[in-house]
């Protein structure tokens, strides 16, 4: 046993040692910094309380009683709150033929609100900016994505420009690391990545409920980052990459398809959300891992958890003081945090970020960064881990280190004191819960509609 552990002590030191000097012999020109980000804040005549969520509900004929049941049990295990945010045009009940016009409005929305702000707050003119990336994964328009920012800010002709479909919650990381590689071959370069969703687009009015999820829990939301490598600008920055490491599951046929979009027998689109997804998430994430934590975590946590993986679990703080944990959805946040030994504490950024926002797919990972900015909780030195989910299956993460004490003004300031909220009375369980009266088992889907509506009254 002795002979064992000796053996195994000295694998992954030469491991560990081989890590770090690959690291510094090719890390050379990979400086990535982060000046600014900016999350988007939808107007208060968009939110999602129970009476919207019923109204909208009320308005689907196709719907049986247990079909209402399911979905108020999936609203009441959610997560969400009732401060979320819906598109316009589902508001104004258009969701079964929402206009292009509309489609392109939500995303526009996001683009100029996020990036006015960027501008405004770091001096940087749009006309400086080099690289731009778009990630929008369910809104393919013409002209571009790009192009109508480009011409919104008149930036510059030579200007590198990128739109990324189709890559879902995780594309938010995929973007950056599309940035970390342009870096290594420009220098003194000035990078914005837009992170957003068209959800106008996609939501389900149908009745398979594997599709019905993605309406209880994705919301409208989205952020903006500036990014550069210029060293002239290093003091500007408040975050510094350290690492980013990707695992895709996409030729596993059963990662592949947990997550897709999709249509039912009567044409209607919507994501697809599958049972196994928690399962093929854990399976991402510990791909990712076994790459990632050998760069970050000490030696000696490495040999103690190798030595003793059976009885024990890998102690991510002994190298990351900060989780950003994806907010797709409450399984995935506790399963990630009972398997990481993740405590109440490190996870509240997450769970407050789902409940005040939802699940805003890429861009939900910054509104839990400024949630913990907003609490004040990030310190220079810190390092933070990011940690985001996507279709594929994709798990993405990256390390980042806090370079200066951050206390700014962010999404949440006019609301950060009544987070964590005290209430523990689930809404939609209150106002909804009525609908598992065995009573109504007999009532016709037009009644059925009738007495939702008069909840939203």
């Amino acid at each position: 046993m002795g002979i064992l552990l000796t053996a195994i002590m000295i694998l992954f030191t030469i491991s560990y040692v081989c890590v770090w000097l690959t690291k510094l012999v090719l890390g050379r020109g990979e400086t990535c910094y982060l000046i600014d980000y900016a999350g988007y804040k939808a107007p208060d005549d968009t939110k999602l309380d129970t009476q919207q969520s019923a109204k909208i509900a009320s308005r689907n004929k196709n719907l049986c009683i247990e079909d209402y049941r399911f979905l108020v049990r999936t609203m009441v295990n959610s997560g969400l709150g009732e401060e979320t945010y819906c598109p316009k045009s589902i508001i104004a009940g258009e969701e079964e033929n929402p206009k292009l016009v509309d489609l392109v409005s939500e995303v526009e929305a996001v683009f100029y609100y996020t990036l006015d702000r960027i501008f405004a707050r770091s001096k940087i003119l749009p006309s400086q900016v080099d690289i731009l990336v778009v990630n929008v994964s369910l809104l393919p328009a013409v002209p571009s994505l790009t192009s109508r920012i480009i011409n919104h800010y008149k930036m510059r002709s030579d200007i590198k420009s990128f739109n990324l479909s189709g890559m879902g919650c995780s594309a938010s990381l995929v973007s950056i690391n599309l940035v970390q590689n342009l870096f290594k071959t420009q220098k003194n370069k000035i990078a914005i990545v837009v992170s957003t969703e068209s959800m106008s687009s996609q939501w389900y009015a149908g009745r398979e409920r594997s599709k019905m999820i993605s309406n209880c829990l994705f919301r409208v939301g989205g952020c903006s980052m500036l990014l550069t490598n210029d060293m002239a600008r290093k003091n500007q920055a408040i975050l510094k990459l350290k690492h980013l490491v990707r695992a895709n599951l996409s030729a596993d046929d059963e990662a592949y398809h947990c997550c897709k979009q999709t249509e039912d027998d009567l044409g209607c689109k919507a994501v697809y959300l599958s049972k196994t997804l928690p399962k093929i998430a854990a399976q991402a994430l510990t791909k990712n891992l076994w790459v990632l934590l050998p760069k970050v975590l000490p030696l000696w946590e490495i040999i103690r958890y190798a030595c003793f993986a059976s009885n024990s679990k890998i102690n991510l703080k002994t190298g990351i003081e900060h989780f950003c944990l994806h907010p797709g959805g409450r399984a995935v946040i506790d399963e990630v945090g009972e398997n990481f030994a993740l405590t109440e504490y490190d996870l509240e950024p997450t769970r407050m970020t789902l409940h005040r926002f939802g699940n805003t797919s890429s861009a939900g990972l910054w509104y839990v960064l400024g949630y913990m900015e907003a609490k004040k909780r990030l310190k220079k030195g810190d390092r933070i881990l990011m940690i985001s989910f996507g279709a594929g299956f994709k798990c993405n993460t990256c390390v980042w280190e806090v370079t200066a004490d951050l206390d700014r003004t962010t999404v949440w300031e006019d609301m950060i004191e009544k987070y964590p909220p005290k209430k523990t009375i689930n809404p939609y369980l209150e106002k909804l819960g009525w609908i598992n009266d065995k009573a109504l088992d007999f009532v016709k889907p037009e009644e059925l509609a009738k007495l939702m509506s008069v909840v939203s009254a």
